[in-house]
């Protein structure tokens, strides 16, 4: 069983009363530590990482109101690119939680609030849903996260990105997204992709097993036979052109009934006065 798997099934066995259940961080020591977003709402301090049942020292937290993140290279990727990179996290969660503040904050109510300090209208940004990472619904938010972690380029492919959500009132955790389902571990390496088109190639040779020369049928028509129409044709064309040439250049016939002749000017002859003696 692996590290999150063992974590949704502890939380889902100790909401249901089991006393005894509970994670042995020490058999998942491999997938530690983990990198962890969530949103800043203070409820949510009494939950991580105890929730999770792995130890502090194991849980890089990360917060940002609404666990929003925005793109596959904004300010939040990069804290959890460096989480994997210089801390050493293995694996990262998004976790959302039920009840968002953030989820039920409509545009009105946010100019209102910034009204409220000071900050009008005109100081914020012209999209406030893009700049703000405003939701809707706090699943489609985690599993937008998600996705944009997978795209990220700062992020390693064997690193896998999960989605949950976790309810506020009972602290179920509910796993949206399965990262180790979606974990891009071979299929899309590039030693992978070389045995896959080395083997398509050897399927497409399996069809020639039973191929034989002496059965192979070549056309009745003999190859000299196709050079010769070749050339006949080729030398028909080239006449045919060059006589459209010779009918363009060649000078217009002259009607000898009434010929037009052009005139010819007469010499001009300077006029020249000699000296007087």
């Amino acid at each position: 069983m692996r590290l999150f798997e063992a974590i949704v099934e502890a939380n889902h066995r100790a909401i249901a009363g089991d006393k005894a259940a509970g994670l042995h961080p020490l058999e998942h020591s491999e997938s530690l530590p983990i990198a962890g977003l969530t949103c800043i709402d203070a409820r949510l301090n009494a939950f991580f990482p105890g929730i999770l049942g792995v130890p502090n020292e194991q849980f890089i937290w990360l917060r940002n109101a609404g666990n929003i993140i925005t793109g596959a290279t904004s300010s939040t990727i990069r804290s959890l690119a460096l989480a994997c990179a210089v801390k050493g996290a293995r694996e990262i969660a998004i976790i959302g939680h039920t009840d968002c503040q953030v989820c039920k904050t409509s545009m009105m109510q946010l100019t209102n609030a910034f009204q409220a300090l000071g900050v009008n209208r005109a100081m914020l940004p012209e999209n406030l849903t893009e700049f703000f990472g405003l939701f809707a619904s706090e699943r489609q938010n985690v599993s937008k996260a998600v996705d944009f972690v997978r795209q990220s380029p700062l992020i390693g492919r064997g690193i896998p990105v999960h989605g949950l959500l976790v309810d506020i009132n009972t602290g179920n955790l509910e796993w949206l997204v399965n990262g180790y389902q979606s974990l891009d571990t071979t299929s899309g390496s590039p030693l992978q992709e070389a045995v896959d088109f080395a083997n398509q190639k050897m399927d497409a040779f399996k069809g020639l097993e039973d191929f034989k020369l002496g059965e192979m049928k070549f056309p009745e028509s003999q190859i000299g036979e196709v050079v010769t129409k070749t050339t006949n044709l080729i030398s028909e064309e080239t006449k045919r052109v060059e006589s459209k040439v010779n009918e363009i250049s060649a000078p217009p016939p002259i009607n000898q009934s009434n010929p037009r002749r052009i005139p010819i000017p007469p010499p001009i002859r300077p006029k020249f006065k000699m000296p007087k003696k």
